[in-house]
């Protein structure tokens, strides 16, 4: 499938005035997404309440994401957020025994670090997988760390820091031949690669819609491979976790047979609208002619960057990194706001200036990305 540019350009009203390479820290607001916003507001308008039709886009969510990763509806648990997700499956975890070790690698957002650390008054022990000297986690180092102790290995897809990728195969074979599971975590990488979760053979993965998916932040995902959801029960869970959501019974915990049984409360109901369109439009395109796309933009613009003689933080290898391109600085917040004033807006993390792409992205877009480091050299690295 090859994607019409300047029509999808024209979905993304923004990039009329602005260079928006900051989609890893929240996507850009589409047509589709903001007649989503008003539809909703419509049916508020119109009818009060209408809770069969927002359970409906709910389960509108929850289909959209199974065909993304390829899984069945009954794996996916919509959730408020990527963390209450890995709270809920930590909650249903059990470390008081032999296996209690949960192996987090560096690379991940502190959310995932602070749950897992946050288990060691269950019995949990964290032990943490470091990068190389050149930014990427090697596989001898996770080899190093999972042993016939570990439960759960945790691991982000793409690092938030530098845009560098694990080998999610590699890990998972080590955690295998240990008898452990693997939670992967794709915020930083669903919505811009075509993402299979049976074919990767992790047991669980997380993310949220805010970012590449293209929706809007207070709703998430949770994949639960089928053949753990039975035996595992979370103790964080709600009336929307119930076998029965109608049955109102106060006098016991009926789990759902299926990955519902990680949900909690009442549905994020107008975020539902969002993220519904704005899975359907990652669909739309097409995950692989996106990742296809973003790829070749993110090539290019590392190679014109290292022509400037930039410093990056990401590898330039395409196997080896995500959708983002990180350029280390003397002071990223300042140069952050160096460009944002000449509207190219990135993001920074780790003393790195981050711009992650996305499909609506173009040639110009690098372009005035690189212009507006030029004309701050003072402030690379």
């Amino acid at each position: 499938m090859t994607i019409d540019i300047a029509r999808l350009r024209a979905r993304f009203p923004t990039l009329a005035s602005k260079a928006y390479l900051n989609s890893g820290s929240y996507g850009l607001l589409s047509t589709d997404v903001e007649a989503a916003f008003r539809r909703y507001l419509d049916d508020r308008l119109e009818l009060g309440a209408d809770w069969g039709a927002w359970v409906g886009r709910s389960e509108g969510v929850r289909d959209g994401m199974a065909a993304l990763l390829h899984a069945s509806p009954d794996e996916i648990a919509v959730t408020a957020s990527a963390s209450a997700g890995i709270n809920s499956l930590a909650s249903a975890l059990d470390f008081t025994g032999e296996r209690n070790r949960v192996v987090v690698s560096n690379f991940e957002f502190p959310t995932s670090g602070q749950i897992w650390h946050a288990q060691e008054r269950r019995g949990a022990e964290v032990a943490h997988v470091a990068e190389g000297p050149d930014g990427t986690i090697p596989l001898e180092h996770f080899e190093r760390a999972i042993d016939e102790r570990t439960r759960l290995v945790a691991i982000a897809h793409v690092c938030y820091r530098n845009g560098a990728k694990v080998d999610v195969e590699g890990v998972v074979r080590l955690a295998r031949a240990k008898g452990a599971m693997v939670l992967l975590d794709i915020f930083q990488s669903v919505g811009t690669a075509d993402i299979d979760v049976g074919a990767l053979d992790v047991d669980f993965a997380v993310g949220g819609m805010l970012k590449y998916l293209l929706g809007t932040a207070g709703i998430g995902f949770l994949y639960v491979k089928r053949e753990h959801i039975a035996a595992l029960t979370p103790t964080v869970g709600g009336w929307f976790a119930q076998a029965d959501v109608d049955a109102m019974d106060i006098f016991a915990n009926d789990p759902a047979p299926t990955a519902r049984r990680f949900q909690a409360g009442t549905p994020p109901v107008p975020n539902s609208y969002a993220a519904e369109a704005g899975i359907g439009l990652i669909r739309e395109l097409g995950a692989d002619a996106i990742e296809a796309r973003i790829r070749a933009l993110t090539g290019g613009c590392i190679d014109r960057l290292l022509e400037e003689g930039c410093k990056l933080a990401t590898p330039r290898d395409d196997a080896s990194r995500g959708p983002q391109v990180a350029v280390r600085s003397t002071d990223a917040p300042a140069l952050v706001a160096r460009l944002a004033e000449g509207d190219v807006i990135t993001s920074d993390r780790d003393g790195n200036v981050r711009a992650m792409f996305h499909a609506y992205n173009d040639e110009s877009d690098v372009e005035r990305l690189i212009e507006g480091l030029k004309a701050n050299r003072g402030l690379l690295a």
